[in-house]
């Protein structure tokens, strides 16, 4: 760092990030950094460069592709994984369905409450005793209860009434055979963290994170993308609008917000402008229960 540089609170959220990255990497035996291809994985994958090159990565990426992703965001993960040349380990629900793991209503069911039966098989599958993710605090009330080193037992459960002390910074990583640690680096960022560390570091994200023109429909207090999986019901109408998504994940419940932030310049402004969480304005499977996350959460989910 030059002598010239003023320290500010992305350097401080940044070292945090890496002392973490670098604590699993020291104290778990087979650790896994999950990748989606989303702002706050496309974030930890720097972080875990500045960690760890010129070396490669002590742990593979791993990303739980429940097949209902924006192509957009699993061709830019394929990219980037390939542009580093590191690992890349695909974890399919099709398959969790083929093996009747998972069985769903329809087809075109949401599948991310059922993401925790495919990451959990995921993880037996390879043997991995932490997997490192891109959840924050501020993103919904359930991650804002969970330590950076969230301890989840034999069955992949999390209780948020037993967890680990975190003072001074002291990690605890140990786990028997069959335990996990879920681990998250970026636990203490903000969205606006986010972007303002994206531009700050020049790093490339998905198209779909900028204002751009999209067919959508007005439901519930959302908008969704038209797709395959969702087309207009008795009394709607597809409009095609301005929009660009905060977060990225199943089509069938990943709703757009309305927007001419066409730059990150103008996504930073945006967003320090917002009150609303991006998970609350942006996920509708969210929405349906106050207690989904968590009850997905001492499931196994992310």
């Amino acid at each position: 760092m030059s002598s010239n540089h003023r320290f500010t609170h992305l350097d401080a959220l940044e070292s945090e990030a890496i002392h973490i990255m670098r604590e699993v990497a020291a104290e778990c035996a087979n650790p896994v950094l999950l990748f989606s291809g989303g702002k706050d994985s496309i974030v930890m994958l720097r972080l875990a460069e500045k960690a760890f090159r010129p070396g490669r990565f002590p742990f593979p990426l791993m990303h739980i592709d429940t097949e209902h992703n924006f192509p957009e965001v699993i061709a830019f993960r394929d990219h980037r994984a390939e542009e580093l040349g590191e690992r890349l380990i695909v974890a399919s629900m099709e398959d969790s369905i083929k093996k009747g793991r998972v069985v769903l209503r329809s087809e075109n069911q949401s599948r991310n409450a059922f993401q925790s039966v495919t990451l959990l098989d995921a993880i037996a599958e390879h043997g991995f005793d932490a997997c490192m993710g891109g959840a924050r605090r501020d993103e919904e009330k359930a991650r804002a209860k969970e330590r950076i080193f969230s301890f989840r037992d034999e069955f992949g459960q999390w209780d948020p009434k037993n967890q680990r002390p975190e003072l001074w910074d002291v990690y605890n990583a140990r786990t028997h055979p069959g335990e996990n640690i879920r681990v998250f680096p970026i636990s203490n960022w903000t969205e606006l963290d986010v972007w303002e560390y994206i531009s700050r570091e020049n790093l490339e994200v998905p198209e779909i994170y900028f204002a751009h023109s999209r067919e959508v429909i007005r439901r519930d207090s959302g908008l969704l993308p038209v797709s395959h999986l969702v087309q207009p019901q008795a009394g709607e109408q597809a409009e095609k609008i301005t929009v660009r998504f905060r977060t990225v994940g199943d089509m069938s419940c990943t709703c757009p917000v309305e927007s001419d932030a066409a730059n990150i310049d103008d996504i930073i402004a945006e967003t320090a402008m917002t009150r609303i969480t991006e998970r609350g304005a942006t996920r509708m499977d969210d929405q349906t229960s106050d207690a989904s996350m968590e009850l997905r959460k001492k499931e196994g989910y992310f």
